[in-house]
Protein backbone atom coordinates (compact mmCIF):
# COMPACT_ATOMS: atom_id res chain seq x y z
CA UNK A 1 0.00 0.00 0.00
CA UNK A 2 1.38 3.45 -0.91
CA UNK A 3 1.95 6.25 1.58
CA UNK A 4 -0.76 8.30 -0.21
CA UNK A 5 -3.29 5.46 0.21
CA UNK A 6 -2.44 5.21 3.89
CA UNK A 7 -2.98 8.95 4.33
CA UNK A 8 -6.31 8.84 2.50
CA UNK A 9 -7.46 5.89 4.59
CA UNK A 10 -6.47 7.67 7.79
CA UNK A 11 -8.31 10.81 6.70
CA UNK A 12 -11.48 8.83 5.85
CA UNK A 13 -11.36 7.12 9.24
CA UNK A 14 -10.96 10.48 11.00
CA UNK A 15 -13.91 11.99 9.13
CA UNK A 16 -16.12 9.00 9.97
CA UNK A 17 -15.10 9.20 13.61
CA UNK A 18 -15.84 12.92 13.71
CA UNK A 19 -19.31 12.29 12.27
CA UNK A 20 -20.00 9.66 14.91
CA UNK A 21 -18.77 11.95 17.69
CA UNK A 22 -21.14 14.70 16.59
CA UNK A 23 -24.21 12.63 15.84
CA UNK A 24 -23.86 9.67 18.16
CA UNK A 25 -22.97 6.33 16.64
CA UNK A 26 -23.38 7.41 13.03
CA UNK A 27 -24.11 10.39 10.82
CA UNK A 28 -27.70 11.33 9.87
CA UNK A 29 -27.12 10.41 6.22
CA UNK A 30 -25.94 6.90 7.08
CA UNK A 31 -28.85 6.57 9.51
CA UNK A 32 -31.32 6.61 6.63
CA UNK A 33 -32.39 3.32 5.13
CA UNK A 34 -31.43 2.14 1.66
CA UNK A 35 -34.48 0.11 0.63
CA UNK A 36 -38.14 -0.28 1.70
CA UNK A 37 -38.55 -2.57 4.67
CA UNK A 38 -34.89 -2.51 5.70
CA UNK A 39 -34.72 -3.25 9.43
CA UNK A 40 -32.61 -1.88 12.23
CA UNK A 41 -32.72 -1.65 16.02
CA UNK A 42 -32.97 1.71 17.76
CA UNK A 43 -32.80 1.46 21.53
CA UNK A 44 -34.36 -2.06 21.41
CA UNK A 45 -37.18 -0.90 19.08
CA UNK A 46 -37.18 -2.78 15.76
CA UNK A 47 -38.03 -0.38 12.94
CA UNK A 48 -38.51 -0.71 9.18
CA UNK A 49 -37.55 1.87 6.57
CA UNK A 50 -40.29 3.72 4.68
CA UNK A 51 -38.61 5.57 1.79
CA UNK A 52 -39.58 9.00 0.39
CA UNK A 53 -42.31 8.73 -2.21
CA UNK A 54 -45.69 9.66 -3.60
CA UNK A 55 -48.96 7.85 -3.08
CA UNK A 56 -52.72 8.30 -3.31
CA UNK A 57 -54.23 8.55 0.16
CA UNK A 58 -57.83 7.53 0.76
CA UNK A 59 -60.13 5.11 -1.06
CA UNK A 60 -61.65 5.10 -4.56
CA UNK A 61 -65.44 5.54 -4.88
CA UNK A 62 -65.99 1.85 -5.66
CA UNK A 63 -64.17 0.42 -2.64
CA UNK A 64 -66.45 -1.85 -0.59
CA UNK A 65 -67.56 -0.34 2.74
CA UNK A 66 -66.05 3.04 1.88
CA UNK A 67 -66.91 5.77 4.38
CA UNK A 68 -67.18 9.60 4.28
CA UNK A 69 -63.87 11.38 4.74
CA UNK A 70 -61.92 8.99 2.52
CA UNK A 71 -61.92 11.06 -0.69
CA UNK A 72 -58.59 10.48 -2.39
CA UNK A 73 -55.77 13.03 -2.35
CA UNK A 74 -52.24 12.90 -3.72
CA UNK A 75 -49.47 13.01 -1.13
CA UNK A 76 -45.72 13.49 -1.50
CA UNK A 77 -43.46 12.52 1.39
CA UNK A 78 -40.09 14.12 0.72
CA UNK A 79 -38.15 12.37 3.47
CA UNK A 80 -38.07 8.75 4.52
CA UNK A 81 -38.76 7.60 8.05
CA UNK A 82 -38.49 4.51 10.23
CA UNK A 83 -41.71 2.88 11.42
CA UNK A 84 -41.86 0.48 14.36
CA UNK A 85 -42.22 -3.07 13.13
CA UNK A 86 -44.77 -3.74 15.88
CA UNK A 87 -47.31 -1.83 17.90
CA UNK A 88 -45.83 -0.52 21.14
CA UNK A 89 -45.88 -3.32 23.69
CA UNK A 90 -46.52 -3.44 27.39
CA UNK A 91 -42.93 -4.60 27.89
CA UNK A 92 -41.60 -1.54 26.06
CA UNK A 93 -43.88 0.70 28.12
CA UNK A 94 -42.60 -0.84 31.37
CA UNK A 95 -38.99 -0.30 30.25
CA UNK A 96 -39.42 3.31 29.11
CA UNK A 97 -42.14 4.70 31.42
CA UNK A 98 -42.89 2.19 34.18
CA UNK A 99 -46.47 1.58 35.31
CA UNK A 100 -48.97 0.88 32.53
CA UNK A 101 -51.12 3.89 31.60
CA UNK A 102 -54.45 2.14 32.21
CA UNK A 103 -56.12 -1.00 33.45
CA UNK A 104 -55.80 -4.39 31.84
CA UNK A 105 -59.05 -6.07 30.79
CA UNK A 106 -60.26 -9.50 29.76
CA UNK A 107 -59.78 -8.36 26.14
CA UNK A 108 -56.38 -6.78 26.83
CA UNK A 109 -54.41 -9.37 28.82
CA UNK A 110 -51.15 -8.55 30.49
CA UNK A 111 -47.86 -9.61 28.94
CA UNK A 112 -44.67 -8.06 27.62
CA UNK A 113 -45.52 -8.98 24.02
CA UNK A 114 -49.10 -7.71 24.12
CA UNK A 115 -49.81 -4.20 22.84
CA UNK A 116 -50.19 -1.42 25.33
CA UNK A 117 -53.74 -0.07 25.48
CA UNK A 118 -55.87 2.23 27.59
CA UNK A 119 -53.41 4.97 26.66
CA UNK A 120 -54.48 8.50 25.82
CA UNK A 121 -52.82 10.77 23.28
CA UNK A 122 -50.69 12.75 25.74
CA UNK A 123 -49.37 9.56 27.33
CA UNK A 124 -48.43 8.14 23.92
CA UNK A 125 -46.56 11.37 23.15
CA UNK A 126 -44.79 11.22 26.52
CA UNK A 127 -43.57 7.72 25.64
CA UNK A 128 -42.16 9.03 22.35
CA UNK A 129 -40.38 11.89 24.10
CA UNK A 130 -38.83 9.61 26.71
CA UNK A 131 -37.79 7.12 24.02
CA UNK A 132 -36.12 9.94 22.11
CA UNK A 133 -34.16 10.95 25.20
CA UNK A 134 -33.03 7.36 25.80
CA UNK A 135 -31.99 6.91 22.19
CA UNK A 136 -29.96 10.11 22.08
CA UNK A 137 -28.27 9.43 25.41
CA UNK A 138 -27.23 5.94 24.32
CA UNK A 139 -26.09 7.15 20.89
CA UNK A 140 -28.56 4.86 19.11
CA UNK A 141 -30.50 7.86 17.78
CA UNK A 142 -28.77 10.81 16.05
CA UNK A 143 -29.36 14.18 17.66
CA UNK A 144 -31.50 15.49 14.80
CA UNK A 145 -33.83 12.50 14.74
CA UNK A 146 -36.73 11.90 17.10
CA UNK A 147 -39.44 9.38 17.90
CA UNK A 148 -43.01 10.58 17.54
CA UNK A 149 -46.47 9.40 16.53
CA UNK A 150 -46.90 9.15 12.75
CA UNK A 151 -48.85 11.72 10.81
CA UNK A 152 -51.99 10.32 9.24
CA UNK A 153 -50.27 10.39 5.83
CA UNK A 154 -47.20 8.57 7.15
CA UNK A 155 -49.40 5.96 8.78
CA UNK A 156 -51.37 5.16 5.62
CA UNK A 157 -48.23 5.22 3.47
CA UNK A 158 -46.56 2.69 5.79
CA UNK A 159 -49.72 0.59 5.98
CA UNK A 160 -50.08 0.40 2.20
CA UNK A 161 -46.39 -0.41 1.69
CA UNK A 162 -46.66 0.38 -2.01
CA UNK A 163 -50.11 -1.15 -2.57
CA UNK A 164 -53.16 0.62 -4.01
CA UNK A 165 -55.74 -1.96 -2.91
CA UNK A 166 -58.16 -1.82 0.01
CA UNK A 167 -55.64 -3.55 2.28
CA UNK A 168 -51.95 -4.33 2.13
CA UNK A 169 -52.93 -7.91 1.26
CA UNK A 170 -55.20 -7.02 -1.67
CA UNK A 171 -58.90 -6.18 -1.95
CA UNK A 172 -59.87 -8.74 0.69
CA UNK A 173 -58.85 -9.35 4.30
CA UNK A 174 -59.13 -12.64 6.17
CA UNK A 175 -59.08 -13.00 9.94
CA UNK A 176 -56.12 -15.30 9.30
CA UNK A 177 -54.26 -12.19 8.11
CA UNK A 178 -55.26 -9.78 10.86
CA UNK A 179 -56.76 -9.84 14.34
CA UNK A 180 -60.36 -8.69 14.03
CA UNK A 181 -63.72 -9.96 15.18
CA UNK A 182 -66.47 -11.28 12.99
CA UNK A 183 -66.88 -11.11 9.25
CA UNK A 184 -63.88 -11.14 6.94
CA UNK A 185 -63.66 -8.36 4.36
CA UNK A 186 -64.99 -8.75 0.82
CA UNK A 187 -65.46 -12.51 0.83
CA UNK A 188 -62.05 -13.48 2.21
CA UNK A 189 -61.57 -16.80 3.99
CA UNK A 190 -63.01 -16.75 7.49
CA UNK A 191 -60.45 -17.43 10.19
CA UNK A 192 -60.55 -17.40 13.98
CA UNK A 193 -61.94 -14.52 16.03
CA UNK A 194 -59.96 -14.16 19.23
CA UNK A 195 -62.23 -11.45 20.71
CA UNK A 196 -59.15 -10.01 22.42
CA UNK A 197 -55.73 -8.56 21.70
CA UNK A 198 -53.01 -10.85 20.39
CA UNK A 199 -49.26 -10.64 21.02
CA UNK A 200 -47.76 -8.29 18.44
CA UNK A 201 -46.49 -9.98 15.31
CA UNK A 202 -48.92 -12.88 15.52
CA UNK A 203 -50.19 -12.16 12.00
CA UNK A 204 -48.36 -11.71 8.66
CA UNK A 205 -46.37 -8.54 7.94
CA UNK A 206 -46.99 -6.26 4.97
CA UNK A 207 -44.45 -5.86 2.16
CA UNK A 208 -42.35 -3.46 4.27
CA UNK A 209 -42.16 -5.82 7.24
CA UNK A 210 -44.78 -4.08 9.41
CA UNK A 211 -47.12 -6.22 11.49
CA UNK A 212 -50.66 -5.45 12.69
CA UNK A 213 -51.22 -2.34 10.61
CA UNK A 214 -54.60 -4.02 10.08
CA UNK A 215 -56.38 -5.04 13.28
CA UNK A 216 -55.25 -5.90 16.81
CA UNK A 217 -55.41 -2.36 18.24
CA UNK A 218 -56.32 1.03 16.83
CA UNK A 219 -53.29 3.32 16.64
CA UNK A 220 -53.07 7.00 17.50
CA UNK A 221 -51.86 9.36 14.78
CA UNK A 222 -50.38 12.77 15.44
CA UNK A 223 -52.87 14.80 13.37
CA UNK A 224 -55.99 16.56 14.50
CA UNK A 225 -58.95 14.94 12.75
CA UNK A 226 -60.34 16.88 9.78
CA UNK A 227 -63.33 15.89 7.68
CA UNK A 228 -61.13 15.88 4.58
CA UNK A 229 -57.84 14.06 4.22
CA UNK A 230 -54.72 16.23 4.10
CA UNK A 231 -52.97 16.13 0.73
CA UNK A 232 -49.95 17.83 -0.78
CA UNK A 233 -46.35 17.72 0.37
CA UNK A 234 -45.52 16.33 3.81
CA UNK A 235 -48.97 17.05 5.31
CA UNK A 236 -48.86 17.39 9.09
CA UNK A 237 -51.95 18.56 10.98
CA UNK A 238 -50.45 18.26 14.45
CA UNK A 239 -51.02 21.95 15.21
CA UNK A 240 -54.12 22.49 13.02
CA UNK A 241 -56.59 22.48 15.89
CA UNK A 242 -58.61 25.56 14.94
CA UNK A 243 -59.94 24.02 11.72
CA UNK A 244 -60.41 20.53 13.20
CA UNK A 245 -62.85 18.64 15.34
CA UNK A 246 -61.87 18.17 18.97
CA UNK A 247 -60.39 14.79 18.14
CA UNK A 248 -57.14 13.23 17.01
CA UNK A 249 -56.96 10.53 14.35
CA UNK A 250 -56.88 6.81 15.00
CA UNK A 251 -56.20 4.18 12.36
CA UNK A 252 -56.03 0.46 11.65
CA UNK A 253 -59.08 -1.23 13.18
CA UNK A 254 -58.94 -3.58 16.16
CA UNK A 255 -59.85 -6.97 17.58
CA UNK A 256 -63.41 -5.79 18.33
CA UNK A 257 -64.23 -4.90 14.69
CA UNK A 258 -65.26 -6.74 11.57
CA UNK A 259 -62.75 -6.78 8.75
CA UNK A 260 -63.97 -3.72 6.85
CA UNK A 261 -62.78 -1.07 9.39
CA UNK A 262 -59.28 -2.56 9.07
CA UNK A 263 -58.94 -1.20 5.50
CA UNK A 264 -55.88 0.94 4.75
CA UNK A 265 -57.98 4.10 4.21
CA UNK A 266 -60.39 3.73 7.14
CA UNK A 267 -60.10 6.50 9.70
CA UNK A 268 -61.83 7.44 12.93
CA UNK A 269 -61.60 10.31 15.37
CA UNK A 270 -61.20 10.09 19.14
CA UNK A 271 -60.89 12.78 21.79
CA UNK A 272 -57.21 12.94 22.84
CA UNK A 273 -57.89 12.85 26.57
CA UNK A 274 -59.89 9.62 26.37
CA UNK A 275 -58.56 6.07 26.53
CA UNK A 276 -59.86 2.62 25.64
CA UNK A 277 -58.41 -0.86 25.88
CA UNK A 278 -58.42 -1.32 22.09
CA UNK A 279 -56.49 1.90 21.34
CA UNK A 280 -52.70 1.86 21.37
CA UNK A 281 -50.00 3.26 19.08
CA UNK A 282 -46.75 2.63 17.22
CA UNK A 283 -43.83 5.01 16.90
CA UNK A 284 -41.93 6.40 13.95
CA UNK A 285 -38.41 7.85 13.91
CA UNK A 286 -38.15 10.97 11.77
CA UNK A 287 -35.34 13.35 10.86
CA UNK A 288 -35.90 16.91 12.05
CA UNK A 289 -35.66 19.74 9.57
CA UNK A 290 -32.58 21.93 9.76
Amino acid sequence: MTRRSLLLGTLATAVAAASRSVFGQESPSSFRGRKPGEEREIDTITVCWCPPGRFVMGSPPGELERRPGEDQVEVTLTTGFWTAKYETTQGQWHRVIGKLPGELTAELPGGDDFPVGNVNFAEAEAFCQRLTEHGRQSGALPKNWEFRLPTEAQWEYACRAGTTTATAFGNTLSSKQANFKGKSYNGAEQGPSLNRAAPVGSYPANAWGLHDMHGNTFEWCRDWYHARLPGGTDPDLYLAKRSATRSRVRRGGCWADDGWPCRSAFRLRFEPERRYDHIGFRVVAVQLLE
